[in-house]
Parts: structure tokens; C-alpha cells; sequence
């Protein structure tokens, strides 16, 4: 197993590189936690620390504001937190699917746990999705996520998965993600969070006529450098002779690559010369292709850090192309 990726279980086409356990479709959320590597629970114990004079020890000492987490299978350490520090458990996170699957069809697919158990998250297919000119299907997902680290809110984001190259691309409208986040100083409260996410779902339909937008919206040769350049190099410079440095170099010759035809989809109608095609080249280099230790430090990157802001910038110069 991948350092970063403690444990993972999926069904069906899993997004990133088939990690982890196998799982038949439609499995109880008892099984799921089992083969994720979620059935253990973050416990608490105070912070103390010893003291010494002349050699001895003297004394322990509590911190009354810091409290240790820690799993109860291992016994490992996951982080020192403030004692306001609102815990969501692993099996919360599945449990989070229950009513969903059982009430609006939707269906787990993907869930695991990374660095140790620090993050972890599931993802579940919604039953929404659109195909593009006849052959790029696009699908609907939702994903829940939390850190007990203090990295990551715990955050449910819709989320499109483009079926020819497991492509994925948080849903966002009018310039902004989707995302509902709850801060780990109030409590994770999963009905609270399902209300404002039915808006956000909502904007599945609206979401999808800008991306057929953009499969609309043919580009020529100076459009498609001039954007790459905006959105891996920040540069409004559409000049071949411009050095955006030596990654941003290495980065604008992959997607440069990916859009020309080497990418998986680039040669289908919708993306073949288009401002969609630019967009899945971008999302294709984050998601395959950016360098990184291993496949878990990637899905990390492209899920919750530089590469998911990378992927926002994209869509929004797309947007802006396109409109």
C-alpha cells in the first residue's frame, strides 16, 4: 500500500487507481468501514508533560487547554489539538451516506483513510450525470472529507468524475465551490449540513450547461497557450519565448501534450479543440500526471490542497473564456 493511503476500499471504476480493497456494489456501511479501514475511533486523553531537578524527575504537569488524539485501535498519535477541538469520528463519515443511499438513490464508491488516519473521506455517486456531444459522460458525486489534524474542515463538496479518465473536478457556481464546510470548532452536525448541500446540488443543471458551454467553445492555437500560461504560469504572455520557470515549464509542455491529443478523451468531440478540452487537460495533469511522491500524496494534492486550487483556477479561466 501507498504510504499516504492507510487503507481504501471502491467499487466499480475506482478514480484513483484502483487502491485498495475491492467491494461488491450496494455494501452495508458496516462492511464499508471494515474493508476502508475506518472501524476504529479517535479517543482523547489530556496533554502532560515531566519535570526534572537535579536529575529526577519531579512532577507531571497537565495542559488544561491541549488534548492528544489518538486511535483506539493503535494507540498511535494523530495530533495535539485545542480542548474546543470538535472530533468527527470515521464511521460518521460513512454513516454520513445512510440515508442517502437508502432515500436518493446515491451509492458509495470510493473511501479511505489518509496519513495514518489524520484525513479521510468517502465518496458517493449521486445518479446525476450528462454526456457531452454523445460520448464524454460527466457524473455526479459527493464527497465528504475531515482531518483530525486541524488541516482540513470537515467538508462535503459535489464533485464531477469524467468517466473516460476518472478526471476529477469540484462542481462550482458563480466563481465559487460548492462546498459546504463545517470548522472543527462547532460540532459536525449531519443534518444541518444536508440542508444548504440540496442547494448546492441543485446547481448540478446550471453547472452542466457551462460545461457543454465550453465544449461548445472551439479555441485556436494562441487562446489555448494564452491559458495555460494564465493558469500554470499566472501569465497574460502568449509569447512561446516567455520561461515561466522550470516546473511551470514542465507543467505547461504536459498539458500542452495532454490538450494536442496524448490525453485520454482529447481525441472526442467535445474536447478536441475546445475550452472543455483545456479544462480536462489541466484536470488530467493534477490528477495523473503532477509529480508527486506516490499516488496518495497526489489525490491529497488534488482533492484538498495546490492541485484542487489549480483545478478552481482552470474552471474559473474557462469560465471566463467561454463567456
Amino acid at each position: 500500500m501507498f504510504p499516504l493511503v492507510e487503507t481504501m476500499a471502491d467499487t466499480g471504476q475506482a478514480p484513483w487507481h484502483r487502491l485498495g480493497q475491492a467491494l461488491p456494489p450496494k455494501q452495508p456501511i458496516e462492511i464499508w468501514a471494515r474493508q476502508a479501514g475506518m472501524d476504529w475511533s479517535i479517543r482523547e486523553a489530556p496533554v502532560c508533560f515531566m519535570t526534572e531537578r537535579a536529575g529526577a524527575l519531579v512532577a507531571i504537569t497537565t495542559v488544561s487547554d491541549q488534548k492528544v488524539l489518538y486511535r483506539s485501535d493503535t494507540h498511535a498519535p494523530l495530533s495535539v489539538v485545542s480542548e474546543r477541538y470538535q472530533v468527527v469520528q470515521p464511521q460518521e463519515v460513512l454513516a454520513f451516506y445512510r440515508d442517502l443511499a437508502e432515500q436518493s438513490g446515491y451509492e458509495l464508491e470510493t473511501a479511505g483513510v489518509l496519513k495514518e488516519g489524520k484525513k479521510f473521506w468517502a465518496l458517493a455517486r449521486t445518479g446525476q450525470e450528462t454526456t457531452l456531444k454523445g460520448t464524454d459522460r460527466v457524473k455526479g458525486y459527493l464527497l465528504l472529507a475531515t482531518s483530525c489534524d486541524g488541516t482540513l474542515a470537515t467538508t462535503a463538496t459535489p464533485t464531477t468524475i469524467r468517466t473516460v479518465c476518472n478526471n476529477t473536478l469540484a462542481v462550482a457556481f458563480n466563481g465559487s465551490r460548492s462546498a459546504i464546510k463545517v470548522p472543527h470548532r462547532t460540532r459536525f452536525d449531519a443534518v444541518a449540513v444536508k440542508q444548504p448541500l440540496k442547494v448546492a446540488v441543485s446547481h448540478w443543471d446550471s453547472f452542466l450547461y457551462r460545461i457543454k458551454m465550453l465544449s461548445e467553445r472551439k479555441v485556436k492555437n494562441h487562446e489555448a497557450l494564452h491559458y495555460f500560461l494564465q493558469v500554470l504560469c499566472q501569465s497574460d504572455q502568449p509569447d512561446r519565448t516567455v520561461n515561466p520557470g522550470l516546473s511551470n515549464e514542465r507543467a505547461l509542455k504536459t498539458v500542452q501534450r495532454l490538450y494536442e491529443g496524448q490525453g485520454r478523451g482529447a481525441d472526442l468531440a467535445a474536447a478536441n479543440g475546445t475550452a472543455w478540452g483545456l479544462l480536462c487537460a489541466v484536470t488530467e495533469y493534477v490528477d495523473h500526471e503532477k509529480r508527486a511522491r506516490n499516488h496518495g500524496y497526489r489525490l491529497d494534492s488534488a482533492w484538498f490542497g495546490q492541485g484542487a486550487l489549480l483545478k478552481q483556477r482552470a474552471l474559473d479561466k474557462a469560465w471566463q473564456l467561454a463567456a
